[in-house]
C-alpha cells in the first residue's frame, strides 16, 4: 500500500516535466498525452516493484521509446500518404480559444521573458534529439551522467558529449539570453 503511494506521488511529480519533454520531442501535445500516458502504465505494471531510486532513469527510458514509436508511426503515417499524394490535414491546427486576459504587474517583463522562453523552447525543439534528451533530462530533470546514461540507452560518456553540444549549439544560437 505504502509503495503504491509512493510510486503515484513519483508519477504525479514527474508527469508536467515528462509531458513538456515528450511535447518538444513530438511538437503535439495530444501525441505527447499519449507517449506519457503509455510510459506511465508500462512503468507501473513492469517496475512498479523496483525500488523508488531507479524509478527515475526507467522511467525516462520508457518515454524516450514511446516518443520514438510515435515518430516513427507518424513517418510511416506521412510516407504513406506521400505515396498516394494527398495532402494531409495533420500539420493543421485549430484556431485557438480567446485566451483570458489577467492583470500583470509588469506586462512588459512578462512579455520579455515570455519571448526569450519560446526562444529558448525552439531552440532546444531544433536540437538532435540524442542532445535535446541530454540537454532536457541533466537541466529539466535534473538526473545526474549516470541515471541519464541509463535513461537514454548509452554510456556516461555519450551523455557527456551530447550534454556539451547541447550547451555550445544553444549558447550559439541564444547568446546570453
Amino acid at each position: 500500500m505504502e509503495a503504491s503511494r509512493e510510486l503515484e506521488s513519483f508519477l504525479r511529480g514527474v508527469g508536467p516535466r515528462a509531458f513538456r519533454i515528450a511535447r518538444l520531442a513530438l511538437r503535439d501535445d495530444q501525441d505527447a498525452l499519449d507517449a506519457l500516458q503509455e510510459a506511465m502504465i508500462k512503468l507501473v505494471r513492469r517496475y512498479g516493484t523496483r525500488p523508488a531510486e531507479q524509478w527515475a532513469p526507467l522511467f525516462y527510458a520508457i518515454l524516450r521509446n514511446c516518443v520514438r514509436d510515435l515518430q516513427r508511426s507518424r513517418q510511416s503515417r506521412n510516407s504513406l500518404l506521400a505515396w498516394f499524394s494527398r495532402q494531409t490535414l495533420l500539420g493543421k491546427k485549430e484556431p485557438g480559444e480567446p485566451e483570458t486576459t489577467q492583470t500583470v504587474a509588469e506586462p512588459l517583463r512578462e512579455l520579455e521573458s515570455d519571448e526569450r522562453l519560446a526562444q529558448l523552447q525552439s531552440a532546444i525543439a531544433e536540437l538532435p534529439a540524442r542532445q535535446q534528451q541530454a540537454f532536457l533530462l541533466r537541466n529539466i530533470e535534473e538526473l545526474d551522467v549516470s541515471d541519464t546514461a541509463i535513461a537514454m540507452g548509452c554510456s556516461e560518456g555519450s551523455v557527456k558529449t551530447h550534454y556539451s553540444r547541447a550547451v555550445h549549439a544553444l549558447r550559439e544560437k541564444l547568446g546570453d539570453l
